[in-house]
């Protein structure tokens, strides 16, 4: 039985630009925050090219930024911002907008020392993060119910 319908890639040396790399392994999904507080970021691209923009969500692989406009998908930066345990400085992709005004991006490299600036505050932020949550909903018996009611 034969699908001639089907088209088969030509095996050459020509390959189309992919604006992230495949996952080869199954790993879990990194812890990430997000900022209620504006962090401003600024992005260098080849031939002097800045773009600023506000850190909306943020990883050790990568985050969503907030921009005027979207930068083209698969271009390579470096990538700057300033949290309460330093600047975290890396090399970062952009990636496919999800919005006119918001594209993510994962990094490329990321120094030793930046990476665990970074793992540092996402990790102090979810703790932060629990114990608000945690009192509030050992008194509540029925207000998610109440709250996520439509009426």
């Amino acid at each position: 039985m034969a699908f001639r319908n089907l088209l088969i890639p030509a095996v050459n040396g020509d390959t189309q630009f992919m604006p992230y790399a495949p996952q080869t392994q199954f790993r879990e999904r990194a812890q990430r925050i997000g900022l209620d507080e504006k962090t401003p970021v600024v992005v260098r691209f080849p031939g002097n090219v800045r773009c600023s923009a506000q850190l909306q969500v943020v990883s050790v692989t990568g985050g969503l930024l907030c921009l005027q406009r979207p930068v083209q998908p698969g271009a390579i930066g470096k990538l700057m911002f300033l949290t309460s345990k330093g600047c975290i400085e890396g090399e970062a992709q952009m990636l496919t907008p999800v919005s006119w005004d918001r594209q993510p991006f994962k990094f490329t490299t990321l120094r030793e020392l930046d990476h665990y600036r970074l793992q540092t505050v996402i990790k102090r932020r979810l703790s932060i993060g629990h114990r608000k949550v945690e009192p509030t909903r050992r008194g509540s018996d029925n207000s998610d119910i109440e709250r996520m009611r439509p009426w």
